[in-house]
């Protein structure tokens, strides 16, 4: 069975890749900690609202006349988080901070590792469902 064809693995797969692509830029920064002029670079993060409106809207199914019509209105606005600029660069135009850089790589690694047990739980349960579950 091809995973890699069902919306819930291609959004883990795109994930996965997306940040291990991140922490190839985060350790070239860290490599270039000392080269002059040198700006750090990051990855633009992904936009989850953006993709959010992709997917087709969820309502809910009416199984009785009973049931009541209507949807929830949203609770306002997506706020996503602002980048903010808390270093100064050093005397030779490098403005790379390796403290910053090893949180950012630090995060990433954890945001994979999750991916992966969430990717690994979902073969679990497919493996379950259709009888080839361990115990």
């Amino acid at each position: 069975m091809d995973f890699t064809n069902i919306p819930l693995f291609e959004r883990l797969t795109e994930r996965m890749s997306w940040l291990a692509e991140r922490t190839r830029v985060l350790s070239q920064n860290i490599a270039n900690a000392d080269t002059p002029s040198y700006q750090p670079k990051d990855l633009k993060p992904i936009d989850f609202e953006a993709e959010m409106r992709k997917l087709a809207p969820v309502e809910p199914a009416r199984t009785s006349k009973k049931h009541m019509v209507g949807t929830v209105a949203p609770a306002g606005e997506f706020d996503a988080k602002k980048a903010k600029k808390t270093y100064e660069a050093a005397p030779v135009g490098n403005s790379v901070v390796i403290e910053e850089q090893m949180i950012k790589v630090s995060d990433t690694q954890m945001n994979y590792n999750m991916v992966v047990n969430l990717y690994r739980k979902h073969i679990d349960l497919f493996k379950t469902a259709i009888g080839r579950g361990g115990a």
